[in-house]
């Protein structure tokens, strides 16, 4: 269970800081809205009403008391950039900010920024690749060209096992779990696959594109 400090209670921190107390995690909410703060108490630990620029304000806060500061503003780039750089003085472990652009990115983390997240940008992907292609039922992107595909079963695959087509030695890829009514995440080599189900499929992004069509 970590601590967290939520600054902003817009649509994105809102519905991050409902997810890390769904988690179980100890979130303090903050925004300078009253009516804000009012709306989110019920899913947060505790909640103050104040301005996050001010660093007074916040030395009440016990930033160091945080494992994580969330900068939930990124609409207001000059505000989120000097919450960021505030929280960092007063000895933030950690502080995650949001952005909206490269630039705004480039300046967060020049301010004191350990990681930066674009929530539209990120959700944008994931809409694009998502239903760009008809066999493709998720996708999550890992890191350094690899992906995480939900695939439909190709055709040619119809009732062979998984060690039969080798996919790992012949096309590089890991298949981590198969979906038939519901996900199994430790599949046997022996699995016969169907063509009505789907399969999570690890690689890289190429690879997957090419392979399964998407």
């Amino acid at each position: 269970m970590k601590n967290v400090l939520m600054i902003g209670m817009g649509r994105f921190g809102k519905y991050t800081a409902k997810k890390l107390n769904e988690f179980g995690h100890d979130v303090m909410a903050v925004d300078k809205d009253e009516d804000r703060v009012n709306k989110i108490m019920e899913y947060v630990t505790s909640a103050r009403i104040g301005d996050a620029t001010d660093s007074l304000f916040l030395k009440t806060l016990g930033i160091k008391d945080f494992d994580i500061c969330i900068v939930a503003v990124g609409d207001a780039f000059l505000e989120a950039l000097e919450i960021t750089s505030l929280l960092k003085e007063l000895g933030a472990e950690k502080v995650i900010s949001r952005a909206t652009s490269a630039t705004m990115e480039k300046f967060l983390l020049r301010n004191g920024a350990d990681a930066v997240v674009f929530p539209e940008r990120q959700m944008a992907n994931w809409t694009a690749i998502r239903y760009s292609s008809e066999n493709i039922e998720n996708y999550i992107e890992v890191s350094d060209g690899y992906a995480i595909y939900e695939v439909k079963v190709p055709s040619d695959w119809h009732n062979k096992r998984i060690d039969e087509i080798d996919v790992r030695r012949r096309y590089g890829i890991n298949i981590l779990g198969i979906r038939n009514g519901k996900m199994n995440m430790n599949p046997a080599y022996d699995t016969v696959l169907h063509k009505q189900d789907t399969m999570l499929v690890l690689g890289r992004n190429e690879t997957l594109q090419k392979m399964f069509h998407l």
